[in-house]
């Protein structure tokens, strides 16, 4: 099992299609409702693919871990260049700071993992802390978690805490920034978060002034501590532009009211671009390095926003992801 979920981490870091991690990830799920008495035998007799779920190749990978062996397939996915390989001694240096993640989803929004896997894949990475930040109600394309759901989380992240102690799985949402600026969830229950990462999901073609206002309302409500992926651009595949705004009142709009800047570390993403993180630098604002993951492997792309962070000179000492959970809370406390 943990040679299947290991070559799902692997694939879901270089993005691979959504169906070959999950192939991965259901066959561990079809081990683990089998039993070890019975996996046993199936892989003593060659009838490990009769189990649902399994395939020939999950099946191969499980028979070679079951044998003691590293699995083929692993060598040659951990062989490929993974994105800390690219850092240079100053990014190397930078990443073994950062001691948490301020943007990850799970499968009760549009994540592909449970919060109890997610959670356990931060303390694998070494992560003395993560926030669970699903999404808020009006993105139903993403099944974004209404009040109740929401409430019914914090629960479960409680949980969570008390079985993975002492690492901290802090509460959190990516609130929709709405229209008109207000944030697409109830002051009261954002008021019991840890942390809120607030960003923009539609009407992303705004005229410049209309969309200023409105990031620049979000970040001036007092519940606000992150904002996230802030152009909204992608730059894979057929690529969307960058959002039209004034990105020097934004910046001091964090400034102003302390909110951080996310430097969005998914490779499709890249947000926000040099030019932006430079301006952001020389105001001296503060900065989360995130990874927007949605599984488990995409936990391990924080070296993305890394090595963007050293192109354009990012003091680790204004990087949240870089301070204890406790700094961390007392800093998002402060309009609380």
């Amino acid at each position: 099992m943990a040679a299947l979920r290991r070559t799902a981490f692997l694939l879901e870091r270089e993005l691979a299609e959504s169906y070959r991690v999950q192939a991965f990830r259901k066959a561990a799920a079809a081990l683990e409702r089998a039993g070890a008495d019975d996996v046993a035998r199936r892989i003593q007799h060659g009838t490990l693919t009769e189990l649902k779920d399994v395939g020939p190749k999950t099946a191969a990978v499980a028979a070679e871990a079951a044998s003691g062996a590293v699995p083929s397939y692993i060598v040659e996915l951990e062989g490929r260049p993974a994105p800390a390989d690219q850092l240079d001694d100053a990014g190397r240096g930078m990443l073994a700071q950062l001691r948490g993640d301020c943007h990850t989803h799970s499968d009760w929004s549009d994540g592909g993992s449970p919060p109890l896997e997610m959670a356990q894949a931060c303390v694998e990475l070494g992560h003395e802390w993560t926030v669970l930040t699903d999404h808020s109600p009006r993105l139903t394309v993403a099944r974004g978690l209404s009040r109740e759901r929401l409430e019914e989380q914090l629960d479960v992240v409680a949980r969570i805490n008390a079985e993975l102690a002492p690492f901290r799985y802090l509460t959190g949402i990516e609130v929709d920034i709405l229209e008109d600026g207000r944030l697409d969830q109830d002051d009261d229950l954002l008021e019991r978060l840890d942390v809120v990462v607030a960003s923009v999901h539609s009407k992303l073609r705004s005229p410049g002034d209309a969309m200023t206002r409105r990031m620049v309302a979000a970040i001036a409500n007092p519940q606000v501590d992150v904002l996230g992926h802030c152009t909204g651009r992608m730059v894979m595949g057929r690529g969307r532009p960058e959002s039209e705004f004034d990105s020097d009142v934004v910046i001091e709009a964090c400034r102003r009211f302390d909110v951080a800047l996310e430097i969005n570390s998914r490779p499709e993403r890249l947000d926000p671009p040099r030019r932006i993180l430079r301006d952001a630098v020389e105001a001296g604002i503060l900065l989360a390095i995130d990874t927007d993951a949605h599984a488990p492997g995409q936990l391990d792309w924080q070296a993305n926003g890394v090595a963007r962070a050293v192109e354009c000179g990012v003091d680790v000492d204004r990087v949240v992801t870089s301070w204890s959970a406790d700094e961390l809370l007392a800093w998002t406390a402060r309009n609380r």
